[in-house]
């Protein structure tokens, strides 16, 4: 089930994937969407961002595996990205960014507080991660920290970008961007 909420949720967001279209999707009887997930949507939903932020989190840690900087690290996720905008005809980009962006707004105006802070921690995450690499290299802790900070959000205008556009040229132009950038 949550495999399948996170390639709905990727694609549809939140408010546009249904619970019984999961059932579809993943098989599962009707009765073990409450059986495994007494609270809900909203849980499924939150195992399925998690689900999502630990792929791109495997991604960035079998790079450093092989020896690859901070820059071959982010080059290498954007072309992990991009191919997969490309197979799914663009309805996949940031694992998070779509639930992210329908559930960040205030209670009134359909924000979700417990995803939100979700998918904050799953950012945090990718941020972290991208920041330790950066103090192994040798810059300081604040310097890596605004530097990660910076290559997270050109990461996720350029998903954005790509998305709308139907072109990987966004992500390409970011992997450059980078570059240059952590070359400082």
């Amino acid at each position: 089930m949550v495999t399948a909420a996170r390639a709905l949720i990727e694609a549809q967001g939140y408010f546009g994937t249904g619970v019984n279209r999961v059932l579809a999707d993943s098989g599962a009887p009707r009765g073990s969407l409450y059986f495994h997930f007494p609270e809900g949507k909203d849980r499924l939903v939150a195992d399925a961002l998690e689900e999502g932020g630990r792929e791109v989190e495997a991604l960035l840690a079998a790079a450093e595996a092989e020896g690859l900087n901070a820059a071959g690290t982010t080059r290498r996720l954007l072309g992990a990205l991009a191919a997969r905008m490309e197979e799914s005809s663009y309805d996949k980009g940031c694992p998070v960014a779509t639930v992210a962006l329908e559930v960040s707004g205030t209670p009134e105006r359909g924000g979700n507080e417990r995803l939100r802070l979700t998918c904050a921690r799953i950012y945090a995450g990718w941020e972290r991660a991208l920041a330790d690499r950066l103090v192994v290299e040798g810059r300081p802790r604040p310097e890596a920290e605004e530097a990660a900070g910076a290559v997270l959000a050109q990461i996720e205008g350029a998903l954005l970008l790509a998305r709308v556009r139907h072109d990987r040229t966004p992500l390409d132009r970011a992997a450059r961007a980078v570059e240059v950038l952590l070359a400082r």
